[in-house]
């Protein structure tokens, strides 16, 4: 019997975009369900009753949240091709440390950078910096953060590209011009089709932030 694998996802969400990357590594067909947050699908909240958000994996009928669990459960079920995590235990170890990390600094610092004015917004430039240049020395002149090969790391961090042309808008900041290797480390996945046709163009992610921000009155 075929898998039945579905997401319960939404275009904009970092998160969702690496679940759709790591399926397109794979190369698994599944079915998409785009949710509208401001009225979540009672499939939503039934499949993810805890936190209510997306992104879901849902691999015959049984759910999975939380996007970097759902990535390396698509690791560990479809591991006879593509790779994402390393074999070795401490390489391993290493990898979801630096996602972990990613997902405590990058998502909350970069919301700060379009959502902020003033001291609190200088703060946020700051650290969102501090933690692209520590990205940027952990990634070397290496051509991915785990080497030769595109991986788990990569996934967890790729995302969030999609979201810079607002961080650097908002925030006035030029992270080519700071952390240059980081910058063509993205430009680099970006040439990777399963990265290209998952994630959306910073210009509608753009767009999107600024209906955000004159919705929620921060214009």
């Amino acid at each position: 019997m075929a898998d039945e694998v579905v997401l319960l996802d939404f275009w904009a969400s970092p998160f969702g975009m690496r679940v759709r990357i790591a399926l397109a590594e794979k190369g698994i067909k599944y079915d998409y369900k785009e949710e509208d947050l401001r009225n979540k699908s009672p499939l939503l909240l039934q499949m993810n009753p805890v936190h209510k958000k997306i992104p879901v994996l849902i691999h015959n009928g049984k759910p999975i949240c939380e996007s970097l669990i759902a990535v390396q459960y698509i690791d560990e079920v479809w591991n006879d091709r593509s790779p994402l995590l390393p074999s070795d235990p401490y390489q391993r170890a290493h990898a979801r440390f630096w996602a972990d990390f990613v997902d405590k600094k990058i998502y909350e610092i970069g919301r700060k950078l379009w959502t902020t004015k003033g001291e609190e917004q200088e703060a946020a430039k700051k650290d969102f910096m501090d933690a692209i240049k520590l990205l940027e020395e952990q990634l070397g002149d290496k051509a991915y953060f785990g080497g030769d090969k595109f991986g788990f790391v990569d996934i967890a961090v790729i995302p969030f590209y999609t979201w810079f042309k607002g961080y650097e808008i908002f925030g006035n900041i030029n992270t080519e011009k700071e952390c240059p290797k980081f910058v063509a480390w993205a430009k680099r996945c970006m040439q990777k089709e399963s990265v290209s046709k998952s994630l959306p163009e910073q210009e509608k992610v753009y767009d999107f932030i600024v209906q955000i921000r004159k919705r929620t009155g921060i214009e």
